[in-house]
């Protein structure tokens, strides 16, 4: 048997750079086939390093979050700029999983493993809507977005396991929450295609979202840290508090959260949305 030799970690790099959006699509299909294939080893190289940006296309513009326009969907352009809100976020989390794999390399390989599937699958859902956009008339760019997912990965580019706890357990999982509420606006305009892309989506993020919640735990475990007590301390430190709103629990359950988190949520949901 045959040992590899091709390093994965130039690949990543390359991917994780790469500005092309077919191209990283492909790059990052392919690392994950190539890395279930056995053809890729954990060869030394160069350091991560802090990386202001990951590689994206020229469009879409990103602006400050609050000016994203809001559209309602009774126009063909309010339900393009929807499907493209979402799709700018698949095309985040293709970057997200790239890094974590390529920047925390203290972790096993199954942490490896596990977040190359998950650029793969990013992936497949960033190209789900994008075929959607087509058939509305629409591309990839063509409105404005923010870049919020990104910036947290930035402040959390020292710690895997603050990584884990704010990337996944926060804005990965708030994905879980809102996504039956677009599907029943896509519904009402009778948009049963991107429901069903939504539905594809909804599934694989459980997983996601449960391979953050496991890796979290584990790292909490070697350092001999409550994971509860911990997530709440992180999210005053980095201002993330959670707040009053729908909370799709049965995902985040079977995404592997707390018996007594899921019942705090429970209650979240039941305050009114000024509280």
């Amino acid at each position: 048997m045959t040992h590899s030799t091709v390093s994965l970690y130039p690949l990543l790099e390359q991917a994780l750079l790469c500005r092309h959006v077919e191209e990283k699509l492909l790059l990052a299909e392919r690392l994950f086939q190539d890395w279930r294939a056995g053809s890729l080893a954990r060869l030394a190289a160069d350091p991560p390093y802090a990386l202001p940006e990951a590689g994206r296309p020229e469009r879409p513009e990103l602006v400050h979050p609050a000016k994203v326009p809001r559209r309602g969907l009774s126009t063909r352009q309010g339900h393009g700029a929807l499907l493209h809100a979402i799709a700018h976020i698949e095309f985040n989390a293709v970057n997200l999983a790239l890094d974590a794999a390529w920047r925390f390399r203290d972790m096993p390989d199954g942490f490896v493993d596990d977040w190359l599937r998950v650029a793969a699958e990013e992936a497949g859902h960033f190209r789900l809507l994008q075929g959607r956009l087509r058939e509305l008339g629409f591309a990839y760019g063509d409105f404005p977005a923010h870049d919020g997912l990104w910036a947290m990965t930035r402040k959390t580019d020292h710690d895997v396991m603050i990584r884990m706890a704010l990337v996944p357990r926060v804005l990965e999982a708030r994905g879980l929450d809102v996504t039956p509420g677009i599907q029943r606006r896509l519904a009402t305009i009778g948009d049963t295609a991107s429901v069903a892309v939504l539905d594809i989506i909804l599934r694989d993020e459980i997983g996601h979202v449960q391979i953050g919640n496991r890796w979290f735990c584990e790292l909490c475990r070697q350092r001999g840290l409550e994971p509860q007590a911990t997530f709440r301390r992180l999210l005053d430190e980095y201002a993330m508090q959670l707040h009053p709103g729908d909370y799709n629990l049965p995902a985040r359950e079977a995404a592997g959260f707390f018996a007594d988190e899921l019942a705090a949520l429970a209650r979240l949901g039941e305050q009114p949305a000024d509280a």
